[in-house]
Formats: C-alpha cells, sequence, structure tokens
C-alpha cells in the first residue's frame, strides 16, 4: 500500500486518470484501510453513456472481502457534465446507510467527468453518517 489519500486533490487526481478514455458509465469503490491508504480500486458496475446499475447488496460485499475500513465512491459521466443527478445523490444516501452498518465509512463520492471532478463532501452532500469527507 502507498501513501494515504490525503485529500480531495489527490483523491480526484488519482480519479482523472482512473477513468481518462472511458465512453461509458462506470461506478468505482476505492476501499481504504484506517491509514486511508489504497487497498483497492474495484469497477463496481459498468453500463452505458449515462447509466451504471449499482447493486448495494455487490458494494458491501466487496467491502467485507476486502476488509476495507473506508471507502471512496466515484462515477464518471461521459457527457462531460459532473453535476450530480437526483438518482447520484439518492444511491450515495442509501450506499452510506447500508455501510454504516457493517462499519464501513464512506469518506466522499466523486463524479468525474470533461477533466473535472465534483466531490459530495466538498460541497456538503454527504449524510451525516457519512465519515467525515478525505481530508
Amino acid at each position: 500500500m502507498g501513501a494515504p489519500f490525503a485529500g480531495p486533490d489527490m483523491v480526484s487526481d488519482y480519479l482523472l486518470t482512473y477513468f481518462a478514455g472511458c465512453q461509458s458509465e462506470a461506478f468505482v469503490c476505492c476501499w481504504l484501510d484506517n491509514r486511508h491508504r489504497l487497498i483497492s480500486a474495484d469497477m463496481i458496475a459498468s453500463g452505458t453513456i449515462g447509466h451504471a446499475p449499482v447493486y448495494p447488496r455487490e458494494v458491501v460485499r466487496r467491502a467485507i472481502v476486502r476488509n476495507a475500513a473506508a471507502v471512496i465512491l466515484a462515477h464518471n459521466h461521459p457527457s462531460g457534465d459532473i453535476t450530480p443527478s437526483v438518482a447520484d445523490l439518492g444511491l450515495t444516501v442509501q450506499l452510506v446507510e447500508i455501510l454504516t452498518v457493517v462499519d464501513v465509512r464512506v469518506l466522499d463520492h466523486f463524479v468525474v467527468g470533461g477533466g473535472k471532478t465534483y466531490s459530495f463532501a466538498e460541497h456538503g452532500r454527504l449524510p451525516a453518517t457519512a465519515g467525515g469527507g478525505t481530508h
């Protein structure tokens, strides 16, 4: 494992590289240990240019398999518009709630597109039970 994700800029740089050239929507979980070092970045779902089906059961299963203490959620918008959709917000709330039950902190959710990122934590859009951001 390498250096910890020390803040949103570091995570943003990683995700911009990860999603570079991706033509369809994909959803990724960056699993972290207690010191916020990356264990694994798992693509949980891939789909069409506007949708990737994410199943919370699969996210929880991967969290347990990876023995993760925390996670940073991320998905791309191939359109380049990084504005979170209503569905993005709903999924974030659902995943924070379910991962809290298995003691995995959701530190952030990023939307990536058009060479930019949107951080839910930086915009105050993570539910109160989430892990408090990537700082």
